[in-house]
């Protein structure tokens, strides 16, 4: 059974809130999906201790523009660099086959059938400062359900559809295949600093 865990965060400030300073962005949640339980969890900001022992001891973690964007966050509240886990990133490897970053609703809406964004992550904002925190939470996880989704489809099919400027459905490679690591003892946390 694979032990890989689907994420995306959510955040209580913008950019712009905070002089474009990640150092300052704030969790509202995180929600993962395990594939070793086949279910989804959301955490807000005060249980993210119970996320990490997840993140520790999965296999591989996998995003959506989580090496620029979810993992510099996080590892702003872990004593760690969860960069150093197993870890994929489908936005890097689109960028890689075609060139250009591209949205996930926009690849989701060109491969997927009957599954989207249900939002953006300005009205996650939005609900984090209404105090609507199960908003945040069903938006969240339904980003990770997209993810997952596309996920699974690269890895079965290898590959993804994007719409290009003239509107045409394209096609293009991806290889979601896990990179070779050394195995580690996965009860002992790698990455935290002694």
């Amino acid at each position: 059974m694979s032990n890989e865990i689907v994420f995306d965060i959510e955040t209580q400030n913008i950019f712009a809130d905070v002089d474009n300073d990640f150092k300052r962005l704030k969790i509202s949640v995180v929600s993962i999906y395990r594939y070793d339980g086949d279910k989804y969890q959301s955490f807000t900001e005060s249980e993210l201790k119970d996320l990490w022992p997840l993140l520790e001891k999965a296999d591989r973690i996998i995003g959506y523009n989580s090496e620029h964007f979810d993992l510099p966050i996080l590892n702003n509240y872990y004593l760690g660099d969860l960069s150093k886990l197993p870890h994929l990133d489908i936005m890097k490897k689109i960028k890689e086959a075609v060139g250009v970053r591209l949205k996930l609703a926009d690849v989701a809406q060109a491969t997927l059938d009957n599954i989207a964004k249900s939002a953006d992550g300005l009205a996650a904002i939005r609900w984090w400062r209404e105090g609507k925190i199960d908003e945040i939470k069903k938006y969240c996880e339904q980003d990770v359900r997209v993810t997952k989704e596309l996920y699974e489809f690269g890895k079965n099919n290898r590959q993804l559809f994007y719409k290009t400027l003239t509107g045409e459905i394209t096609p293009f490679a991806v290889d979601f295949s896990p990179t070779k690591t050394v195995a580690a003892n996965k009860n002992i946390n790698l990455t935290l600093p002694l």
